[in-house]
């Protein structure tokens, strides 16, 4: 007979999957610390390099391309370094990596004052985008390692995106700063020295990294790339869409406050454009959702592609803050529910990889809409650059709801891609 004893208030809400709970996890902080740190960085890059070029070239359409070189060298290096990872270990791929970020973005900061000609920008531009540290792919291998399935994962994906919202809210108006009271390259060089000492300090906490040798008792799995997962390749093309808004407010909220006489306020509005990614997604992570996160996702998404739409129409700061918060309150929960899917659908041998080829994506459409919206801002009205995201999230909404199936995972005791191995169901919601 079954029992009809209730739980109490308090046993319920102690297992309540929660922040509170998830930051009480064993060893969590010894690399939540100087991951959040050696991440901040990320967020600088871009604006930074846009600010700087844009100064000394005069050119939102130079800006926008030598940003988009580095977000294109980062998509596509960034894959494979995560592989690298997943096969060697974090710190062997981080600490060259870091070194090397290091000394070319500095060297891309000479480069830009001493008027260097625009292809030897693009050629600096490689190296700088192809090593930039991934962070938060490496936190959430973490993540999976430390929590092995605990239905805290969900959680953990809703605190990781709102961690990178923060550094959003944070990098973006630290580099505005920077670059429009000191100098226009101080952003840059902060980027370059955060990077350095950051990301050494994450390398240096080795305990806590994914094992390379064995995982989980078992055998060593095959290392086959997460790209060969087909719900992997739908989630690249929605993230790709959400890497378009990225880019196209970062150049046209630049361009809106340069034309209004304020430049000042473009760190304002991408701040207020971050603060409701980073709101949206704490909530996000408090429920305890019913729907699947199939599900999830699509209306998500729809919500996300439809605020968007409306960035365009706007002529105003308070109308322009308004709309952007909202377009960043629905980027969280597609994130959060994106990577979530990943630890249904990816095998912890190829984990690492399948996060870098989603940040992969965002920069790879956060660089294509850099150019188009530097291009559309210097040839047509103010404010054109704003199409980009429309056009990009409208598109990938398109492609997700074609292709949404994919994102069920395989049925237990079915491999999820050819090589890879096998691996027991984990629970997302």
């Amino acid at each position: 007979m079954a029992s009809t004893v209730t739980p109490s208030k308090d046993s319920a809400a102690a297992s309540r999957p929660g922040y509170g709970r998830l930051l009480r996890t064993p060893g969590a902080w010894t690399f939540l610390l100087p991951g959040f740190a050696a991440r901040q960085p990320f967020a600088m890059l871009t604006i930074s390099l846009v600010l700087l070029v844009q100064h000394t070239t005069g050119s939102y359409g130079a800006a926008g391309a030598v940003a988009a070189v580095t977000g294109v060298s980062m998509a596509l290096f960034a894959p494979y370094g995560g592989r690298l990872a997943d096969r060697y270990g974090q710190r062997a791929v981080l600490v060259p990596g870091v070194l090397l970020h290091t000394a070319s973005g500095l060297a891309l900061t000479a480069l830009a004052l001493t008027g260097a000609p625009l292809w030897a920008l693009f050629v600096a531009a490689v190296p700088t985008g192809a090593s930039v540290p991934q962070i938060g792919p490496m936190v959430r291998a973490r993540w999976g390692v430390t929590l092995k399935g605990s239905p805290l994962m969900t959680t953990a994906a809703a605190f990781e995106s709102v961690t990178d919202e923060f550094t959003f809210v944070v990098g973006p108006l630290l580099a505005t700063a920077l670059c429009t009271a000191v100098d226009p390259a101080a952003g840059l060089i902060t980027e370059a020295a955060l990077t350095l000492v950051g990301g050494l300090l994450f390398a240096a906490r080795k305990g806590t990294q994914p094992d390379v040798a064995a995982r989980d008792g078992r055998a060593p799995v095959e290392h086959v790339s997460a790209l060969r997962v087909p719900g992997v390749r739908v989630l690249i093309v929605t993230f790709l869409g959400i890497g378009s808004v990225f880019g196209g407010m970062q150049v046209s909220l630049a361009a809106f406050s340069e034309s209004i006489g304020n430049p000042g306020l473009n760190g304002v509005l991408y701040g207020v454009f971050a603060a409701g990614n980073m709101l949206s997604g704490v909530v996000c992570g408090a429920i305890a959702w019913k729907k699947a996160p199939q599900r999830r996702l699509v209306i998500g998404y729809a919500a996300l592609a439809l605020t968007a739409s409306a960035l365009w129409t706007t002529h105003s700061a308070p109308a322009l803050a308004g709309i952007g918060l909202l377009v960043g309150m629905c980027i969280a929960p597609a994130l959060i529910t994106g990577y979530t899917l990943v630890e249904s659908l990816v095998p912890a041998g190829a984990r690492t990889e399948a996060f870098t080829w989603l940040t992969g994506a965002v920069a790879l459409g956060q660089a294509v809409a850099v150019t188009a919206a530097g291009q559309l801002e210097d040839r047509l009205w103010d404010g054109a650059g704003f199409l980009v995201p429309m056009a990009g999230t409208v598109l990938a909404l398109m492609t997700l709801l074609a292709l949404r199936s994919r994102l069920v995972p395989a049925p237990r005791g079915r491999t999820v891609a050819r090589g890879v191995g096998h691996r027991e169901p984990v629970a997302v919601d």
